[in-house]
This record gives structure tokens, sequence and C-alpha cells, in this order.
């Protein structure tokens, strides 16, 4: 009785394992990194980006396609209530990222991201609370402005501007 049940279930995993064809699409073009400035900020955006662009396999250390880059983080101290009771830090994120064509020479994408988040703070400037709460800040607010550059990416024509 069990060989009978193998014998029926053998042929059917096999079609249903013939018709199962993945249906995804190669992407038509793949970039490369250049150096990303922003110091310490520049090497956690490029590590970032370098993994998201190759978990949708758009990343190619060889390719004439390279992606240009610098993020800045500026913050600013405001405060939201009439009796001043509760500070907060303002970390703005700005990314400012451009797509070069290497053997042409030419500009092919140019852009300016933004993002803005905050958190309420200690009134010391050596808490770790507060700079925790910073670095946290900064690297999500990274991870957002890559998410939102690949959004765009798919939308982007590769051909130079004239």
């Amino acid at each position: 009785m069990f060989r009978i049940k193998l014998l029926i279930l053998l042929p059917l995993s096999i079609i249903i394992l013939a018709c199962s064809k993945s249906n995804q699409e190669e992407p038509s073009s793949k970039y490369s990194l250049s150096y990303i400035g922003g110091e310490y900020d520049g090497l956690l955006f490029k590590n970032l980006l370098t993994n998201h662009l190759k978990s949708v396999n758009l990343y190619d250390e060889k390719s004439t396609y390279q992606i240009n880059a610098e993020i800045n983080h500026e913050s600013n101290i405001f405060i939201t209530n009439i009796d001043n009771t509760s500070d907060r830090e303002n970390i703005t994120s700005t990314l400012s990222i451009e797509i070069n064509q290497k053997e042409l020479g030419c500009n092919i994408f140019r852009d300016d991201f933004t993002v803005r988040q905050f958190y309420i703070y200690a009134s010391s400037n050596k808490l770790l609370s507060n700079q925790k709460a910073e670095k946290k800040i900064k690297k999500d607010n990274s991870a957002a402005l890559i998410k939102q550059f690949i959004n765009k990416l798919d939308k982007i024509k590769l051909m130079c501007d004239e």
C-alpha cells in the first residue's frame, strides 16, 4: 500500500516541480558605487546601499553606471510647548545622489532626498541615551533614504542628459 502511494505521489511531484517556473525578470541594468562622502555616515550609508542593491539584484562592481552620493545629517533643537518641558532634537538627513555613465562621462540622474526625525533628549550631551538615539535615528534615516532612492531607480531612463 505504501509503495502504491509513493508511485502516485512521485509523478505528481515531478509535474508540480516542472510547472513551477520563476517569472522574475532580470534587471536591465546594474549599478556600481563610487566613494560616498560623509565620513563615518557615508561609510555606513555605502554598506547599507550595497546590501540593498544586492538584495534586489541591481549591484555589479564592474557596471558602467556608477552611483555617486553624499549624505549629511544636521541636528537642531526645538521646543514644542509653551512651558518648555520637552526639548527635542530634530535630525535632518539629506542625500545628494547622481548616476553617471562612466564610458561616456555623462550624467544620467541627479536628485536630493530628505528625511527628518526627532527625539526627546535629556539636558546633558554626555548621556548615553542621547547618543544612542542620535545614532539610531541616523541609521534609520539612511535606510529610509535608500528605500526612497531604490523606489525611484525603477523610473530612471538610462540616457545621458545633454
